[in-house]
């Protein structure tokens, strides 16, 4: 009884934190504008289950893709026992499927540990891919700190947890072995069955020990990673089912124009009389500053990231050595929405704080590097799109402040008065064919 009620306590302490924590993501991605995406639902439930579920786009670069699915699987499947262990601490049973199941319990767990084999050594893989041969997409300017401490530290939690696992079950056997009370018999498993012999030479107290905090140690710590991914970039093991789902799903070179700009070069064309375009919105702003300019589907795509770097690896202009790294996009607009969420919960001044994202966070340098070639969004395996968030906030600069780089004003210039980015008049454009023809 005692258990039990310590069991309900971790719960409830857990599912209080969970609880509030994706409140306050919630918040925060509620603080972009607008955005209806309502279309298409059979495409967009398609897009999910191949992208997302199905892990289409991973499988562009076999070898991680691979041992990524490996942990996916195993993740998804092992947490089937986690339910089982879930309702054990509930109903203060143990193995509670165990007597209904019969030798398919034995074989179902046994493929659970193998899953579980297969999960550490995919995160050994990816340790000494991090580590030791250092992928260079691991190793960019923003991903220095925190960022590769994060990604190390929850593969080195993955592989205590299956650890934890498998020593509860090697001890659990020990104890039906010795004929412990509420230790139902299960038969042998196949990979603790082999770990039996480290445990051997323990005494009935030290089993039960072992065996009770590896349970109460693997049920916590899962526990205390489903909070811990929330701050995590790990968070796209959740987010990437609705962004996916919500993904764009117009050609990828299509850039969004805004209808009040449309409308005021119709009406200079003489293409509209401007009677049909509605007033503009007040205080209506070109492109974006800061995070409240933004959509909420921009800023759900920043909690999607999961800082693998393939948008970055593939950026043209960051191979080049530019400044601009399309995966620094998304972590400081998430970096942005944390700080500005965070003083709105201690009561500060959130948007009002003196910065912006751009400048504070995301530097000029940055977006004009960008040749809007959309390699980035290609790449990334949960469908986000950092360029949409570049030409926002270049949008903001050039219509804004006017600010654009004086060549880019040169070029814009020269499209309103030639039809094209060079300086000469429309009726001298096809001179070059014309010479091609005397010769």
């Amino acid at each position: 009884m005692i258990a039990q009620l310590a069991f309900v306590a971790v719960l409830g302490f857990f599912g209080f934190l969970l609880f509030r924590r994706i409140q306050r993501i919630k918040k925060n991605i509620g603080i972009g504008k607008p955005q209806p995406i309502n279309d298409n639902q059979s495409e967009r439930w398609k897009t999910m289950l191949l992208v997302a579920f199905g892990q289409k786009k991973m499988f562009k670069r076999l070898l991680p893709a691979f041992f990524h699915l490996l942990i996916y699987v195993g993740f998804i499947l092992i947490n089937i026992e986690v339910l089982e262990i879930i309702l054990d601490g509930l109903l203060g049973t143990h193995r509670l499927f165990a007597p209904y199941l019969g030798s398919f319990y034995t074989g179902l767990i046994s493929f659970f540990e193998v899953l579980a084999v297969l999960v550490i050594l995919a995160c050994v893989v990816f340790l000494f891919r991090r580590n030791v041969t250092r992928v260079d997409r691991f190793h960019k300017v923003e991903m220095k700190g925190w960022p590769t401490l994060d990604g190390n530290l929850i593969l080195v939690i993955e592989i205590v947890l299956m650890v934890a696992i498998l020593s509860m079950n090697a001890t659990d056997q020990l104890l039906q072995e010795r004929g412990a009370d509420h230790y139902t018999q299960t038969g042998t498993f196949l990979v603790s069955g082999m770990m039996k012999p480290l445990f051997a030479g323990m005494g009935y107290g030290g089993l039960l020990f072992v065996e009770r905090a590896a349970w109460w140690f693997h049920i916590v710590g899962i526990f205390a990673f489903a909070i811990y991914v929330t701050y995590s970039k790990h968070l796209h093991i959740f987010m990437a089912f609705p962004n996916t789902f919500y993904s764009r799903l117009t050609p990828k070179g299509k850039m969004n124009n805004m209808d009040e700009i449309t409308n005021e070069v119709k009406i200079m064309l003489g293409m509209s009389t401007g009677e049909d375009a509605g007033a503009p919105p007040e205080g209506m702003k070109f492109g974006a500053k800061d995070i409240n300019d933004l959509t909420w589907k921009n800023l759900m795509e920043a909690y999607s990231c999961t800082e693998c770097g393939r948008c970055t690896s593939e950026c043209p202009a960051n191979l080049t050595g530019k400044k601009l790294s399309p995966r620094k996009i998304m972590m400081d607009t998430r970096d942005r929405m944390e700080d500005v969420g965070l003083s709105l919960q201690k009561g500060g001044k959130g948007l009002e704080d003196g910065k912006s994202l751009l400048d504070d966070y995301i530097t000029r340098e940055e977006l004009n590097a960008c040749t809007s070639c959309n390699a980035c969004v290609e790449a990334c395996p949960v469908n986000i799109n950092p360029l949409d968030i570049i030409l926002q906030m270049r949008r903001y600069v050039a219509m804004e402040e006017s600010a654009a780089p004086q060549s880019w004003n040169m070029m814009f210039q020269n499209v309103e008065t030639n039809f094209a980015p060079w300086k000469f008049a429309p009726t001298d454009r096809f001179k070059w064919a014309d010479e091609m023809k005397e010769k």
